[in-house]
């Protein structure tokens, strides 16, 4: 008969707050250090919705773990127990976490005191990571590395990789020394550079979120109202016998006297234009010395008078609707919590439903 008991899972460990071994360890060498910068990479490779980065943080900070704890198992074990429970970070910024975590496990502190540095780091370092990468480093290299690709250049998404790379990885290693060798006293230098780091970081972004709007955004209103008509002269060439020529001085006329087609107006003077680029040309004929004339005339054509609305913005402020789709997504993110995949869907929808009422310029021509 089956038993209807269930097992419950009990952490050994639950209200102990300091390790058996209070004797503080050895400096851990530069090659454990880079070690751990390296294993950091990993921090969310098995990320999840429970604890979110706790293993990947276990994985990175456990060879530092391992050595310092190296006399003691139970030490080990209460480490990585507590060191398990949920955390999230910033994954560029991890090392500097690490660093301090470990110098206050090397001076074996207490556990609760580890936990809540630990735990306070998340949200300034999320914050910090932000504003240096998604904000501001991000936003420049992918501007001026596509502008390249863009051209043609096939070094640009090669060197946006590179330098962001070099950038990452650098602050990854760089990190993990200094904030393991300044301890507690690197959280009292960030926590003092915090507020004003972070607002230098976000204006900076926001100063290039607004030049990549100028510079790459495309989007365009393709909208005209009708207003009324207007007529212009349009000049033509015909070789005609000499004798003909009079026959096109005025070939047709309105009621009111005004040539609509020939080479001279009611007075006699004769008719002038311009040609598609914008040079004069006059109503007349050149004797060709063979019987045949070169006759230049005019004809009337009336053509539409539209109102360019691209071009009344453009007038009031370039780049008017690309600024205004960045400002109203703006305003969903920051005041109605719209996720980025939300944001994306929106301007998908209004792409495609402008595009087939004729509101935005049609990708195929």
């Amino acid at each position: 008969m089956a038993s209807n008991e269930t097992t419950q899972v009990v952490n050994r460990f639950e209200g102990v707050t300091e390790y058996q071994n209070l004797t503080p360890a050895a400096d851990l060498d530069q090659k454990t250090l880079n070690k751990m910068a390296w294993r950091s990479c990993f921090l969310q490779a098995s990320f999840n919705y429970e604890r979110m980065q706790a293993a990947g943080w276990l994985y990175s900070i456990l060879p530092g773990l391992e050595k310092i704890h190296a006399d003691n198992k139970e030490d080990l074990a209460l480490s990585m127990t507590h060191n398990m429970e949920f955390f999230n970070i910033h994954p560029f910024l991890v090392t500097f976490a690490m660093g301090i975590i470990l110098s206050m496990e090397q001076k074996k502190v207490d556990i609760p005191t580890i936990r809540a540095v630990r735990v306070s780091l998340m949200g300034p370092l999320g914050g910090i990571g932000d504003a240096i990468f998604w904000m501001t480093l991000v936003p420049i290299l992918a501007g001026i590395t596509s502008n390249m690709a863009i051209a043609g250049n096939v070094f640009g998404p090669i060197l946006f990789l590179i330098v962001f790379n070099i950038i990452q990885f650098a602050l990854r290693f760089g990190l993990m020394n200094w904030s393991y060798k300044m301890g507690m006293n690197a959280l009292d230098t960030l926590m003092e550079h915090m507020k004003a780091f972070t607002r230098a970081a976000s204006i900076l972004g926001v100063f290039v979120v607004g030049c990549l709007t100028v510079t790459m955004g495309g989007t365009q209103i393709n909208l005209t109202i009708p207003n009324g008509t207007t007529q212009a002269y349009v000049a033509h060439t015909a070789t005609v016998p000499t004798e003909d020529v009079s026959k096109f001085e005025v070939i047709s006329k309105d009621s009111d006297g005004t040539t609509l087609s020939g080479m001279v107006d009611a007075a006699g003077k004769p008719l002038a234009t311009t040609d598609a680029d914008g040079n004069a040309v006059t109503a007349g004929a050149t004797d060709l010395g063979n019987g045949m004339s070169e006759v230049t005339y005019m004809e009337t054509v009336t053509s539409p008078v539209n109102v360019d609305i691209a071009k009344i913005l453009d007038s009031i402020c370039p780049k008017l609707v690309p600024l205004a789709l960045v400002m109203l997504l703006y305003y969903l993110f920051s005041k109605k919590n719209f996720t980025p995949i939300k944001g994306i869907v929106l301007v998908l929808i209004i792409g495609i439903v402008g595009a087939g009422f004729g509101i935005w310029p049609s990708i195929w021509g």
